[in-house]
Parts: C-alpha cells; sequence; structure tokens
C-alpha cells in the first residue's frame, strides 16, 4: 500500500503543477462541448448583441422563436426524419415520457409491450397499468440487466412496442432495430445523435437532454403525427402532446436556456460532420476502452459482448478489494464520474459525443499503470 500512496501523491503533485483538466466521465449531467459551454456562457451576459441575457429574454421574442426553430429544423436534418414529424422540447425529463405515452397512445382495452432492459425500461412498465394493458415480452433482469434479450416476438395485438435503446447503468445497447407492424416506441435517452439509425422507423423517440443534447432542464420528444388522437380518454391539456406540437413547444414559457444549449450542441454536430463522424468518433473511445478491460487481467466487463453499449462503459476491478485505490488514482489523475452507479457498483465511464478521444486514452493509461499492492 504504500508504493501506492506514493504513486498518488505523485499524481496529484503533476496535477496541481500543470494545472490538469477534470475529464468527465459522468452518466449526466453530462460533458458538453467546450465551445458550446463558451457560447452558453458568453449569451449568458448579452445573447446575439441584444444587450440582454438570454436568461431574461421573453420566450415570445423573436430572438427564441429562431432558436427554437432552428433546433426543430436541426434535429430533424441530423436524424434524417421525414416531414410528417413534429419534434418537441417539453419538461419532466425522460421519466414524465414514461406515462405520456401510454396516455397519448392507449386506450384502457389496448395492450402496449415492452422489452425490460434496465432501471429505466421498469419504471416506464410501472406506469402503463394506469392508461391499458402491459405485456413483458422479455427481460433481463434476472442476470441485473446485463445483455440484451433476443428471440421474442411481437404480438399482433399490440398497439406499441417499447424499448430502451441504451441503458445506462449497465451499458447495453440495442445494435438492431426491432422489426414489427406495432408502432415503435424508444427512450433514446443516452444515446441520441450518437450513431446513425433510421428514425423513420419510430414512431416516438423521446430523450433526456442532459446525456448527449444539452443540460439537464428540457426533453426531446419527437413524434409521428398520425398516431395522436386515436384515444378515448381526455387528456389534460399540459400532458396532451397535441397542445405542445400546435405551440411550437411554446403552449406555457418552455425551458429556453436548456433549449438554446441544445440549439448550439446541435450545431456542434452539424459542424462535426454529423451524426456519421459522430458513430466512426465513439466507435473508437469504445474500442480503445474495452480493448483494454478485456486484456488488462486487473479489471473485468459486465456487459455481454455482442450487446456492449458505445456510450455507456461499466467495468468493475477483478479484485473488489481494489476498488477504492482505483477511484482514488482516478480522481487523483483528474478523471471525474467514474463511480459506477449506486445499484450495481463498481465503475462506470461515459463517452457521450463530446468525450475526447484523449480521455478514454487517459484512462486507458491509469489501468495500465495501477499497481495494487
Amino acid at each position: 500500500m504504500e508504493l501506492l500512496k506514493n504513486e498518488l501523491a505523485e499524481a496529484q503533485k503533476i496535477q496541481k503543477q500543470s494545472s490538469m483538466k477534470t475529464h468527465n466521465f459522468s452518466a449526466g449531467p453530462a460533458i458538453l462541448p467546450q465551445s458550446v459551454i463558451k457560447e452558453a456562457a458568453a449569451a449568458v451576459q448579452n445573447y446575439a448583441g441584444t444587450g440582454l441575457s438570454v436568461l431574461e429574454m421573453s420566450h415570445r421574442s423573436k430572438e427564441i422563436a429562431a432558436v427554437m426553430d432552428e433546433a426543430e429544423m436541426l434535429v430533424k436534418d441530423l436524424l434524417g426524419l421525414k416531414d410528417d414529424y413534429s419534434v418537441l422540447f417539453l419538461t419532466g425529463g425522460a421519466s414524465s415520457q414514461f406515462y405520456m405515452v401510454p396516455m397519448n397512445l392507449l386506450n384502457e382495452n389496448e395492450k402496449a409491450c415492452y422489452i425490460d432492459t434496465g432501471a429505466w425500461s421498469a419504471k416506464a412498465i410501472k406506469e402503463v397499468s394506469n392508461f391499458g394493458n402491459v405485456e413483458v415480452l422479455a427481460s433481463s433482469k434476472e442476470t441485473t440487466y446485463n445483455y440484451i434479450p433476443k428471440n421474442w416476438e411481437v404480438p399482433s395485438d399490440a398497439k406499441y412496442l417499447h424499448i430502451t435503446s441504451n441503458n445506462t447503468i449497465y451499458g447495453t445497447q440495442f445494435h438492431n432495430i426491432p422489426e414489427t407492424d406495432a408502432l415503435l416506441i424508444a427512450d433514446m435517452s443516452s444515446e441520441i445523435f450518437s450513431r446513425e439509425i433510421d428514425a423513420n422507423k419510430f414512431d416516438i423517440i423521446y430523450a433526456g437532454a442532459q446525456k448527449n443534447l444539452g443540460p439537464a432542464g428540457t426533453t426531446l420528444v419527437i413524434i409521428r403525427n398520425e398516431i395522436l388522437g386515436k384515444v378515448q380518454r381526455e387528456i389534460p391539456t399540459m400532458l396532451d402532446y397535441q397542445t405542445h406540437i400546435n405551440k411550437n413547444s411554446a403552449f406555457n414559457t418552455p425551458p429556453v436556456y436548456p433549449i438554446f444549449v441544445c440549439l448550439l450542441t446541435l450545431r456542434w454536430l452539424k459542424a462535426q460532420g454529423g451524426i456519421k463522424a459522430m458513430e466512426a468518433h465513439n466507435k473508437k473511445k469504445a474500442a480503445l476502452l474495452y480493448n483494454e478491460i478485456d486484456s488488462n487481467p486487473l479489471f473485468k466487463g459486465t456487459a455481454a459482448l455482442e450487446d456492449r453499449s458505445y456510450m455507456n462503459v461499466p467495468f468493475l476491478t477483478a479484485n473488489p478489494d481494489h476498488e477504492a485505490a482505483f477511484l482514488e488514482y482516478c480522481t487523483a489523475n483528474g478523471i471525474s464520474g467514474v463511480k459506477g452507479h449506486r445499484s450495481v457498483g463498481g465503475f462506470r465511464a461515459s463517452i457521450y459525443n463530446a468525450m475526447p478521444v484523449s480521455s478514454i486514452e487517459l484512462l486507458v493509461s491509469l489501468m495500465q499503470s495501477f499497481k495494487p499492492e
């Protein structure tokens, strides 16, 4: 242990001497591009030469209306969405969509099907019985959600199929979009804009912004317009998707600043080469980290190889007694947010779009240089 203490002391000394940056591996609120943070900070002082902070501008002003319009346009452009989709920026987090989806789509005598792949899909499943019937087609709960279930079929009487496409806590990901005649709904909170998908196969996509898109405070919801207006119940005004579509996400005062930062991030994504470029970038980062986990006897992965996420990489120390020491070693070397979710422990590296390869290289070098006693 004395050797490890000396290594930590030396790491801390180097960090102070070099003003080392902090490498943010947090699962969310998560890393944002540095250029976005600078632009967002400047707009807090004076937005677009108006002499006003973006924080104090009316959501009815032409400047903020332009922000909303451009953000919607960029979402459609980046995802290649057809004209029959609406793009909304709502509040309540992705968790609010757990009940808004069945409330807007499901009649009491109809059935929704879910694939249970983690804590968030389980929470979504819990809400459905308030509005209709739910059938869980498959679950990986029995093995701590470490894989994506395969070989299940959607019954012909299903109104919709819901998946959580990337599982933040457990590090698994649907690498193939399910084929179904039912409506297809996806919670993409932790992978939105990270890889190429055919977004037009989905009827609703929703995502909390605080992973890959912006700060906490807004939720992106993408809806195929024709699926709405078919339920028999009365929907409270604020929970009716059509309310927000009709008012361009501004029926009430929207979360202006989080949406503005989302716009800056969408512009950044476009400038990087769009989603195709992001996918290549993310696969490179994931390969670097998974290769080290698989080759280093001090560490081991937790997710099934074929279902590993490109966004969230959970892993353990081979010896549980080394966990605290490695976490301290990471902290001393400028790495933040790598501690695993409290429900599973270990470590989790969230390597979202804005994470540079250099941060992955640093984590890998620490895994290689870690010498527990």
